[in-house]
């Protein structure tokens, strides 16, 4: 599909009837007292007494005082008591069980309060701070931010605020400037009086009615809060690059590197903790992202604009969400129906020809349903783009379509489903720069390669939050997927097709109250797999059902602990146990530690994962040893440790913060892709150690107003035993430095970002003719990326952008062997350790209704 704008959108309005019918008596108003401290509390209250005949029910925070209106004739007051007190809030008649009362969240425990002074005393009124603290979306409505932490300037006195976005703080008589903060927002200060009742809204430059508070959101941030180590790579991170798909997202993140996975397909990986992408278990929305055979296409089938937010973790992630998890996860969070804008546009253009088209739509139908239509459109067809003028296209041309359309409807009563489809339509073609298909295809006249890929998805998660009990839910993940891909590499033809059926059914719930929390569950993988390449054929069906527990424990604010354990039977290698941990502590305010430790496992796609081997001459040689299991190899296994150290401080009066990480893997296993041979290329178990430690130092701080600044150096050791011998990885840098710098300033954003990238080893071709060898070691380099844009409007924004890639025009000059020769057995384009073309200027735009 080329001309994407001519799909013809259609939207369903879907409505429906209440009928109401009740018989009515003597409707009076009582009041009773209840007790509770929130508005969570008012929340829970309310919908308690909000029985059969009940007609309102009005619960005041400060007097502690029901109101209720209700029918005689169908209810008794007494009936409405032990309904709250069931709830877990006593009542001037009725007390709530004690196991109950301490299953609620730590904002609502009342009865430790009950030595507080009285509304009337002066702490409790004039030296008493209320407020609420809410964050605005897109569409200008309002939402509470619980956790976010108020403290007066200069002193360690302070507060949190509740589930409800609520805080209480008490004066404090050497100061009236407030501190308020939020992960994934600058903290700012404030004045506050006596008595005053705050309504803090963190949005960019927003003026409110009683404060002007200036809080701009973080493009990406660590979660000081989150036992499990996660940065959130936000729209206005993403924003800082063209971001056409998502393998372009990961340019001004120091922690993921993205490089090409051979010179001629445009296929690319991401590389994490030193290890290549396929150890990095990739999800969208927590559901399985592009996987299997789609591993080395995948980066390329999101597109940047459909992208809300990106969750990086390393190491071993949360039990919940599978075991193949081994250098880290990576989740991408879409754009979402009610939340989405009602129309995105994107419009991208490069100096290759590269065009980029995106839009999406968003739709609210009622109250309860919304949906949103995402459509993304790629095409390039220049075929004498040749930067090294080697007689081979630099990017394959052709064209990919994806769309995307999702439904989300939500009662209001704590049940949600989503569902959704998508589809995917990709054709590429490659080679030599004369090569034609209808007329060279299979044959020697010129080298050719084509791919084209069909993908079909569907997926739906429904949830149900228990209304009286919030911290219990239940929900269930669905997914399934076909992935096809036909296409030749030039006399060799691949086909791979890949069915896959996705289950997992979760439970979270607490022990005794919400210090002790646990998720538990049940998951099912199902792949079915049928490749052909040359003339061997692979077949396999692999299940793989499993359950889990995973314990976590909040004694305070300070400390965290995630406790997992899965079982799962893979009916081609058995039962196996993944162990996972995780724990985090604050030993004072703004030092975070955490430590993890776990076990990961997965089957690896030998061809999919290593596209290099399709395109190239080299002769293919799989030494197996399980006969009739994937390819004959056993399963990957490896154990991840890790430990990390965050420190928030105060650096010209603004926010700084350090961050150094180390993290080790051991495989137990690890199916070998041995190159040592320039003539072979050899799929083995390993034999010996493999293992990977990496260290990471990162520095951000705003040094003048609206400047940010991000630094940071990483160190790999990548070592695997090939054919006997311990060798570094090939292709992966010891040493890389990163710097960023962001500015803003009356609507205009600037954007540049620096990396050197250390030596790398290659491979030896020394069996090679003379002409055809290279190098054993790789020339270190730098590489340089900028971007400029500017918002214009208001009501409906557009922001134009311009920008540079590569612009030390930096590229691997003899990226091909034998590229005059590519019928030879020298013929090879597998030795890539740096970028294959060189300068990109692109611009482009970007509309939006809100």
């Amino acid at each position: 599909m080329k001309n994407i704008f001519k799909l013809i959108f259609l939207f369903i309005l879907l409505s429906g009837v209440k009928e109401l019918s009740a018989q009515t008596g003597a409707v009076i108003t009582h009041t009773m007292k209840v007790y509770g401290n929130c508005e969570m509390c008012k929340k829970r209250i309310e919908e308690a007494a909000k029985g059969k005949g009940v007609k309102q029910a009005v619960w005041d925070i400060d007097n502690k005082l029901l109101t209720l209106t209700y029918d005689t004739l169908l209810t008794r007051i007494e009936k409405v008591h032990a309904r709250i007190a069931e709830a877990g809030h006593d009542t001037e008649l009725k007390k709530a069980k004690d196991d109950v009362y301490a299953a609620l969240p730590e904002c609502c425990l009342y009865r430790k309060n009950e030595a507080e002074p009285r509304a009337d005393h002066p702490a409790a009124s004039g030296g008493m701070i209320k407020g609420v603290v809410l964050e605005e979306d897109l569409k200008g409505n309002f939402r509470p931010l619980p956790g976010a932490s108020i403290t007066w300037l200069g002193t360690k006195q302070g507060t949190m605020t509740d589930s409800a976005g609520v805080f209480k703080l008490t004066m404090n008589g050497n100061t009236d400037r407030l501190v308020i903060s939020y992960a994934g927002y600058r903290p700012d200060t404030m004045a506050a009086q006596p008595s005053e009742e705050l309504k803090i809204i963190l949005a960019s430059n927003q003026q409110l009615g009683e404060v002007k508070l200036t809080a701009r959101q973080r493009s990406t941030y660590l979660s000081s809060l989150n036992t499990i180590r996660t940065q959130v790579m936000t729209e206005r991170e993403l924003f800082k690059a063209a971001c056409c798909n998502l393998s372009e997202s990961f340019e001004t993140n120091p922690s993921v590197d993205v490089s090409y996975n051979d010179a001629v397909t445009g296929s690319k990986q991401i590389q994490l903790l030193g290890l290549s992408g396929n150890y990095t278990q990739l999800t969208v929305e927590n559901l399985p992202g592009p996987r299997g055979i789609a591993t080395s296409l995948g980066l390329n089938s999101i597109a940047g604009p459909w992208v809300e937010s990106i969750q990086l973790n390393k190491g071993v992630g949360a039990v919940a969400n599978g075991y193949e998890s081994i250098a880290g996860q990576i989740n991408i969070e879409l754009k979402k129906p009610g939340k989405a804008e009602k129309l995105y546009a994107n419009l991208y253009v490069n100096d290759m020809g590269k065009t980029d088209l995106n839009l999406n739509l968003a739709y609210k139908a009622g109250k309860k349903w919304s949906t949103a239509l995402l459509l993304h459109d790629d095409f390039i067809y220049n075929k004498k783009l040749d930067f090294n003028k080697d007689g081979f296209r630099d990017l394959p041309t052709g064209n990919l379509f994806s769309v995307l359309n999702r439904w989300l409807f939500e009662n209001g009563k704590g049940f949600m489903t989503q569902f959704g489809v998508k589809l995917l339509l990709d054709d590429r073609t490659g080679g030599e720069t004369a090569f034609e298909p209808s007329r060279d295809k299979f044959t020697t006249n010129h080298y050719g390669l084509g791919i084209r890929t069909r993908r079909y998805e569907a997926f739906a998660k429904t949830g149900y939050v228990f209304p009286r009990k919030k911290y219990k839910s239940i929900g269930l993940q669905l997914m399934a997927f076909n992935h096809r891909q036909d296409s030749y590499f030039g006399l060799n033809p691949y086909t791979a097709e890949q069915g896959s059926f996705y289950a997992n059914l979760i439970y979270q719930s607490i022990i005794g109250n919400t210090r002790h929390k646990f998720r538990t569950g049940m998951s099912l993988v199902s792949d079915q797999y049928r490749e052909t390449f040359r003339t061997a054929y692979y077949k396999r069906q692999e299940a793989v059902p499993g359950a889990f527990f995973e314990y976590t424990f909040n004694p305070t604010a300070k400390l965290g602990l995630v406790a997992g354990i899965r079982s799962d039977h893979n009916n081609l290698f058995g039962w196996f146990i993944t162990p996972r941990l995780h724990l985090r502590y604050e030993p004072v305010k703004g030092t975070t530690i955490r430590l993890s430790a776990g076990r990961g496992q997965r089957t690896a796609n030998i061809f999919a994962e290593n596209t290099s081997v399709l395109v190239s001459s080299r002769q293919i040689s799989i030494l197996s040893s399980s006969a009739g299991k994937a390819y004959g190899l056993d399963p990957e296994v490896a154990w991840n440790k890790g430990i990390s150290a965050d420190q928030q401080f105060r650096l010209f009066h603004r926010e700084a913060t350090f961050s150094v990480d180390f993290f080790r893997n051991d495989f137990n296993n690890q199916v070998v892709v041995d190159m040592e041979d320039a003539r072979t290329v050899k799929f083995y178990n390993l034999e010996g150690r493999s293992f990977s430690n990496s260290l990471q130092a990162e520095f951000s701080m705003e040094p003048v107003r609206k400047l940010d600044l991000r630094l940071a150096y990483r160190f790999f050791d990548v070592r695997t035993n090939y054919s006997g011998q311990l060798r570094q990885k090939p292709f992966t840098a010891k040493h890389r430095a990163f710097a960023n710098l962001a500015y803003e300033i009356s609507g205009w954003k600037m954007d540049y970002t620096v990396s050197y990238n250390g030596s790398k080893r290659i491979p030896g071709t020394s069996a090679n003719p003379s002409v055809y060898q290279r190098d054993t070691r790789s020339p270190a380099y730098w590489l340089m990326n900028a971007q400029v844009s500017k918002t214009v409007g208001k009501k409906h924004p557009v922001d134009l952008y311009l920008g540079g890639e590569n612009l030390t025009n930096f590229f691997q000059r003899d990226v091909i062997i034998a590229a005059e020769q590519p019928f030879s057995p020298f013929f090879d384009v597998s030795l890539v350790w740096g970028p294959v073309s060189g300068r990109l200027i692109y611009a482009g735009l970007r509309y939006k209704i809100k």
